[in-house]
């Protein structure tokens, strides 16, 4: 009946455990199926571009595109989207940052006191970015608002040596605010244009300073003058005050065509017209003017807080010289009476944004740190790639003398830019996010908080972004133009820079390819490389990519920003195929263990059986049975039982199948009866060999060898190691057992947790762990389990088998807890040495499986052999309790 229940139990086991394995296979390949589909499957760059850590860890930095500018001709790309199985190949061309502006319009009419005779209502400005934590205070904004007759310029008075003015008044022009635009409040000059650009020469944001002169007129309505300046003289209800900031904005050129069958880039347009293929450059002037689309929203994350304060006036401001009337209004405060923040509007048709300067950042260095993590490399901050001695009146970002990661070069002026499109990156047309492909184009990366400090930081928020284009982050293109633009551009030696090969990247979508399929790698793996031998291009397969996290320190900003450690998206190359591979060698794996403790339990049952037998089967031999018939009476009966636990195998197997949500066919169940008939029959061959080969004198001898040396061992524990080797076939066959459910610990425990980041780690490697983990983890207790129960079988027939010597212990003053440690230092033998084999064949299994050692795997494997002398020792102690039940006197007067 034992070896009945044990047959039933490990073939019982072994059909579920394998229909489980079978069905989280099925679960993995299915999911990693859905989530295969991507923008493209192969990205193609220029020779050389990949960095030494991306080949290393085969892991990319998002948005790194932005900062290739150029490498592949026109040509190649014909080259690729000609070759045979290419859907789409989608070239892009990252040109440079344009300066933009980033615009609120701010509406104070309702702080003006209308009982006041003159007021200056003055806006203080905090430029803020980098979730705040980066900071400067700019210069005040004044508007200077007044009762008293305004007289405007007019045009032909700007730096003339007699100024006309909308009241009919003339005066000299010399001297008046050293050439800027004036007014004249009630014939009296007042400063009304100043601009940074006369106090200082950096020409920053935060540098720029201004003041309008507005007339509060007997109707409640505001006068002011044209910009620039005519005849007319505006009066509105609203009083409003431009706030204006630079925002960089990265420039690239693409094929419309071919980026409207990649992405849909033609359906995202939500205002003005999508580019088309053949788009013409138009002229302003001397300058040429590309057509663009503008992204809606603003990737930077930077805006101002403002405070608003009102001042009484006596008198205007003084309008001797510029700097007197700053001065002056920078030492007058008032109450405040407004504070609020703002942030960039949209982008909108019509708008267009300055090439002068027209400048390019490089790509971040890294240096790899023990734990894994990197950390960006700062470089001199090159502020004077954003100047140039064109740019008078046109601000920069207040950030260019921040703290630096790129390097920063200006190239020659192109013109300007007019944004006759608008398009918005989320209708962009989505992919599975688990598979995404690296380097997107239309999606700002984003850096969470890396430790707690940092998350406390950011508070709760992502660091996206700022307006630095040589800051850590780097935002996507903002502005598109097409290839025809571009080109025309180059031909009108408005660009020189990289003429032959302009293109960055090509983006390619494979024909055909549906899935994960295995048929559907090979059309991509075919194509990747006839790209590659047609080209000499670097070629990349991301075809089952997916996010992984990557730990990155950044050191302190120059404008109050602390040192952070992120945690970026990365995308992990080829994770698709790596789960795939790792699944399919895990479920080999985890069959071939289950069956092997199946067979080793049950050999030692049959064992164990034969063993209460061979009194029994010597006395047979002596009465003159042969040893074949010795042979086929114990083979025969093991036989007899297998058929019989195989048959209820086949009618519990399904019910239980379905208990745990297991996939057990029918076909399978049926499977059950020759398997538990060969696995009995394996089992029980070498002890029916031992039986019929057997002597019958040994059967009446004891089963446990006497010790060669008698020795001293000290105490129970030493008694019970050096009982082991008494008994080694035995020992072994336990150690054996427990060291298969070890080795399957160690490679649930080691892709678990010492290679995160490699199976899993990754967004699509996380979602299909979460599968497969329950599976693995019922297998490999389960196997755990058998082994256990191997070993408290070794103890009880040892227990059994040794009857009388502890009979003769306990009667000589033997405790009850002496034995007991004898029997659980046995177990702690065979539980140390099956966690030995089991932990090495366990890190040599996973090394297998993932492909490399780490530390971490290392340590997995001495917690599993800790585990499992802790699992042997616990398996003792049903033996040493049978053992309290023991007769003493009966198995003395038997000995």
């Amino acid at each position: 009946m034992a070896l009945l229940l044990g047959v039933l139990t490990a073939t019982t086991g072994f059909t579920v455990l394998t229909g489980a394995t079978d069905t989280a296979r099925l679960e993995v390949t299915g999911e990693v199926d859905r989530t295969a589909t991507a923008a493209y499957q192969v990205l193609v760059r220029p020779k050389g571009v990949r960095t030494q850590l991306e080949n290393d860890r085969q892991k990319v930095r998002p948005n790194s595109l932005s900062g290739i500018y150029g490498g592949i001709s026109p040509a190649q790309v014909a080259t690729i989207a000609g070759l045979d199985g290419v859907d789409v190949a989608a070239p892009i061309a990252m040109v440079g940052y344009a300066n933009t502006e980033a615009t609120k319009i701010l509406d104070i009419t309702d702080l003006v006191d209308r009982s006041l005779d003159r007021q200056v209502i003055r806006i203080d400005r905090r430029f803020f970015a980098d979730r705040g934590l980066s900071a400067a205070d700019g210069r005040p904004f004044y508007v200077y608002v007044t009762k008293h007759q305004v007289s405007f310029p007019i045009i032909n008075g700007y730096g003339s040596k007699r100024a006309t003015f909308t009241g009919g008044e003339q005066r000299p022009g010399d001297g008046m605010c050293a050439g800027e635009i004036s007014v004249l409040e009630e014939g009296r000059p007042v400063c009304e244009w100043i601009t940074g650009g006369i106090l200082s020469d950096l020409l920053t944001d935060d540098d720029n300073t201004h003041l309008d002169i507005v007339q509060l007129t007997a109707d409640g309505k505001f006068a002011q003058g044209g910009f620039p300046p005519d005849e007319k003289v505006l009066s509105t209800d609203r009083l409003t005050v431009g706030m204006y900031w630079a925002r960089p904005m990265l420039l690239a050129a693409v094929d419309p065509v071919a980026e409207a069958k990649l992405v849909g880039l033609d359906r995202a347009v939500v205002a003005g017209r999508y580019l088309t293929a053949n788009e013409k450059i138009g002229e302003s002037g001397n300058e040429k003017v590309l057509p663009v689309l503008a992204v809606e929203q603003p990737y930077p994350d930077n805006g101002l807080n403002i405070t608003v304060s009102r001042i009484a006036m006596s008198a205007p401001p003084p309008g001797s010289a510029p700097r007197d009337a700053i001065d002056a209004l920078e030492a007058l405060h008032g109450p405040v009476v407004s504070t609020q923040t703002v942030v960039p509007e949209t982008s909108a048709p019509g708008y267009g944004a300055y090439l002068n300067p027209f400048m390019r950042t490089g790509d971040v260095t890294y240096q790899e740190n023990p734990d894994g993590s990197l950390t960006a490399v700062a470089v001199p901050e090159n502020s004077e790639a954003f100047r140039t001695p064109e740019m008078h009146g046109i601000f920069l970002p207040w950030q260019i003398d921040d703290t630096a990661f790129r390097t920063a070069t200006q190239v020659q002026k192109m013109g300007s830019t007019q944004i006759v499109g608008v398009y918005d990156a989320s209708r962009i047309a989505e992919f599975n996010p688990l598979s995404k492909v690296p380097m997107e184009t239309y999606q700002a990366p984003e850096a969470t908080g890396g430790d707690q400090r940092t998350r406390d930081l950011l508070g709760g928020q992502a660091l996206r972004p700022d307006g630095n284009p040589a800051g850590y982050l780097s935002t996507p293109p903002t502005l598109l133009t097409s290839l025809d633009a571009l080109y025309q551009a180059m031909d009108a030696q408005y660009i020189t820079t990289g003429r032959d090969k302009p293109i960055s990247a090509v983006r390619v979508r494979v024909a055909g390819v549906t899935g994960f399929t295995a048929e559907s790698r090979e059309r991509v793996r075919v194509v990747a490389e006839r790209i590659a031998a047609e080209t000499g291009l670097d070629v990349d397969i991301t075809y089952g990519s997916s996010p992984a996290p990557q730990l990155v320190d950044v050191a302190a900003g120059a404008k109050g920003r602390p040192a952070l450690r992120l945690s970026e998206l990365w995308t992990r190359k080829g994770v698709a195929a790596a789960i795939v591979s790792a699944v399919d060698r895990k479920s080999v794996v985890l069959f071939f263990l289950v069956l092997v403790v199946c067979a080793l339990f049950l050999t030692n049952a049959v064992a164990a059986g034969v063993r209460d037998r061979r009194t029994e089967l010597a006395t047979l031999t002596a009465l003159g049975w042969p040893a074949r018939r010795v042979f086929g009476t114990v083979l025969g009966e093991v036989a007899a039982i297998g058929l019989v636990a195989g048959a209820g195998t086949m009618l519990i197997a399904g019910p239980l199948g379905l208990l745990l949500d297991v996939r057990v066919p029918w076909g399978r169940a049926l499977l059950a009866v020759p398997i538990a008939l060969a696995l009995s029959l394996l089992a029980g061959l070498p002890p029916a060999l031992a039986a019929s080969r057997a002597r019958p004198a040994k059967g009446l001898r004891p089963a446990v060898l006497r010790p060669r040396r008698a020795g001293r061992p000290r105490g129970p524990i030493g008694m019970g190691l050096r009982n082991l080797l008494r008994v080694p076939g035995r020992t072994l066959l336990g150690a054996a057992a427990l060291a298969i459910g070890i080795t399957a610990a160690t490679l649930l425990g080691a892709v678990t947790f010492a290679f995160h980041g490699a199976i899993i780690g990754t967004l699509l490697g996380d979602a299909v762990s979460v599968q497969v983990r329950s599976v693995d983890t019922i297998a490999v207790a389960a196997t755990v389990l058998l082994g256990a129960l191997a070993v408290a079988d070794v103890l009880y027939v040892n227990i059994r088998d040794r009857a009388a010597e502890l009979a003769t212990l306990r009667a000589t003053g033997w405790t009850a807890g002496a034995l007991g440690r004898l029997v659980a230092a046995e177990g702690f033998g065979i539980g140390l040495l099956g966690g030995l084999f089991g932990g090495g064949l366990g890190v040599a299994g996973t090394a297998w499986l993932v492909g490399t050692v780490t530390a971490g795997l290392v340590w997995t494997a001495v917690a599993t052999l800790a585990a499992g002398a802790l699992v042997a020792t616990a398996a003792a102690l049903v033996p040493a309790l049978l053992l309290q039940r023991m007769p003493t006197a009966q198995l003395l007067a038997e000995e």
